[in-house]
């Protein structure tokens, strides 16, 4: 007997005399078609469960763009009274809106919110810079999410069992759209305000050239250790790029230094020794150079002078264009 049979007792009556009286006979059976059967029916459910889901998510759909200009004017309307996207104007409000409606859709019925995502970047590119702010973008999200739920209720309310399994569908789709959108929005909002800081950190460090060689570096507020890395890679990337011999470091405008800031000053300066390039230290105050005095920082490959004006002097004379034939190139020390 194969794995697939098993023997069974059944009662078999006598057949010329029925009744009560009959004997056990064993019975094979094929225990393998029998398990298969509801084996079979598990299979299928989820078959049905699924065609069952694609049919609720296709008829969703058919109505949302049934019923799209409605729909669309409704959530605008919303959007209007909640005084969202103040920035823009009721026009391109109701553009936009058309746009994130289809693509809201279109990802409802596919599934996919590859392309949803894509224009919500593209989206965020253009209204971040308008001042448009996270909060924004997450309430004209789940507004929609609102606007076209009320009206799957009213339509579909007096079936409550079909309304439940239409929203079944519609629910876990829509809350990942919203996601997806607002994700978007913040990532697209982090590497524009990413960039700003970046812009203004070279705005407020700038090294300038101030003759063939000889560079400036003014340092204006606050000084702290992300500031003086950046500030490092700025200098000794331009004394590369210029090939300068002698760099001047102005620190009038900086209030206060700690230790980190402060070491890492003196190895910027370290640092410019190493790729050929003297330093002068200038403007400190006698707050900071206290400071420096008792925090102990290493000054001793650190030259100084009291003010700017007397830092490019002194760094024209290391140049050269101070003194024997080049004293008369001193006085284009401003040019």
């Amino acid at each position: 007997m194969n794995d697939h049979h098993s023997a069974i007792l059944v009662w078999k009556p006598h057949e010329e005399n029925p009744g009560p009286e009959g004997e056990l006979m064993e019975q094979e059976v094929d225990t393998q078609a029998a398990d298969d059967r509801p084996e079979q029916r598990k299979n299928d459910e989820p078959k049905q469960r699924s065609d069952d889901a694609n049919q609720l998510l296709g008829e969703l759909v058919a109505y949302l763009r049934d019923n799209r200009t409605e729909l669309r004017e409704e959530w605008a309307r919303r959007i209007s009274e909640a005084e969202l996207l103040g920035v823009m104007s009721d026009e391109e409000i109701f553009t936009e809106a058309t746009e994130v409606y289809d693509n809201y859709v279109d990802a409802l019925e596919t599934g996919s919110i590859e392309t949803l995502r894509s224009y919500a970047q593209e989206l965020s590119e253009r209204i971040i810079p308008r001042g448009v702010e996270t909060h924004e973008v997450l309430g004209i999200v789940l507004l929609l999410r609102d606007v076209l739920a009320r009206a799957l209720f009213a339509k579909y309310q007096e079936d409550l069992e079909l309304l439940n399994r239409i929203l079944d569908e519609y629910e876990p789709a829509a809350n990942r759209i919203a996601v997806t959108v607002g994700v978007s929005f913040v990532e697209e909002r982090e590497r524009v305000i990413s960039e700003q800081q970046e812009a203004l950190r070279e705005l407020s460090t700038p090294v300038l050239q101030f003759r063939e060689r000889l560079l400036l570096l003014p340092i204006i507020g606050v000084l702290d250790s992300d500031r003086a890395r950046q500030l490092t890679e700025q200098l000794l990337g331009s004394i590369q790029e210029k090939r300068a011999r002698v760099v001047v470091i102005d620190i009038t405008g900086v209030a206060t230094l700690d230790e980190t800031v402060a070491n890492h000053l003196v190895q910027t300066v370290e640092a410019s020794r190493l790729m050929g390039a003297s330093t002068i230290l200038t403007g400190l105050s006698s707050e900071i150079a206290q400071t420096l005095v008792d925090l102990g920082v290493d000054l001793s490959m650190m030259q100084t002078v009291g003010d700017l004006q007397g830092g490019l002097e002194e760094a024209e004379r290391l140049a050269g264009y101070r003194g024997g034939e080049s004293d008369d190139s001193g006085s284009d020390a401003s040019d």
